[in-house]
């Protein structure tokens, strides 16, 4: 399946499944679904990925049990073979993580809307507006595959012995502890040997995606192979999948996420750090 689609693609798809998967993680004042209520494309239903998460863990955003994954996925009415298409409105482009999930549980024809809804808008496709029923009935199964999702034990293996390229989507400012972590006991600065690159370089300036070249070359500009081992990592492993989805849509795919990301790590004082500020 192709994994990256425009909105001309996606309008004249009739067999795709379309999911809105806006996740405003650190902005408590906008409200996805409502949001959705008010815009979304037709025939769209809601994912909602701000609670499509471990319920018993403290840390944010931490991928569910198999089991919530697939709870949710048959509520929408979601098979296996069923071709999914994901879109966000969101500024951290919080579909790539959805797109992350589905892998990490084992279903691998899912793609994403390049621009997401606001380049399906300014391309004047229709839109509309109001809640949706769910289908339910869907006969999705979900597994969890452990290659594609590291933990911090790991993590501090990794650290400890360069096994890995670790990759970081923060901006600049927050990996060099210039700026602070917006969430309070969390440390300034990054993990010992990880390399920057902050998501934003994946896309061009009008929201899409950058050709699959370019995202290499971003990768490298940031002193990152990009046909080695690469873990990625972010605040709380959100924009760390953009890094992931750059990296497949480029054909590279010996990849996995941190998914306690600088949230855990950062929190602790025990794992090491490093800053420049």
């Amino acid at each position: 399946m192709k994994i990256l689609v425009s909105p001309a693609e996606l309008a004249a798809d009739t067999g795709a499944i379309i999911l809105d998967a806006t996740y405003h993680a650190l902005e408590p004042d906008r409200h996805a679904r409502s949001e959705f209520y008010i815009g979304h494309i037709p025939g769209a239903l809601f994912l909602d990925l701000e609670h499509l998460a471990d319920r018993s863990s403290a840390l944010p955003s931490m991928a569910p049990p198999a089991a919530q994954f697939q709870e949710r996925l048959r509520a929408l009415g979601i098979a296996n073979d069923d071709r999914v298409i994901l879109y966000d409105q969101a500024p951290h482009k919080t579909a790539a993580r959805a797109w992350w999930l589905f892998r990490l549980f084992g279903l691998t024809n899912v793609g994403l809307l390049d621009g997401g809804f606001a380049r399906w808008k300014a391309e004047g496709y229709p839109v509309d507006s109001g809640p949706v029923d769910e289908p339910g009935g869907g006969t999705a199964t979900a597994w969890h595959n452990p290659a594609l999702v590291r933990g911090l034990e790991e993590m501090e293996a990794l650290v400890a012995i360069g096994a890995a390229q670790i990759v970081d989507a923060r901006s600049a400012a927050r990996f060099s502890g210039e700026e602070g972590d917006p969430r309070p006991g969390v440390a300034r600065g990054h993990m010992p040997g990880a390399f920057n690159l902050p998501y934003g370089q994946l896309f061009d300036g009008d929201g899409n995606w950058k050709s699959p070249d370019a995202i290499l070359e971003a990768f490298r500009t940031a002193g990152v192979d990009p046909d080695a081992p690469i873990v990625t990592t972010c605040g709380s492993g959100i924009t760390a999948s953009i890094l992931l989805f750059g990296l497949t849509l480029a054909g590279k795919e010996d990849w996995s996420l941190y998914d306690g990301s600088w949230s855990e790590w950062g929190a602790l004082p025990e794992t090491p750090k490093e800053s420049v500020a």
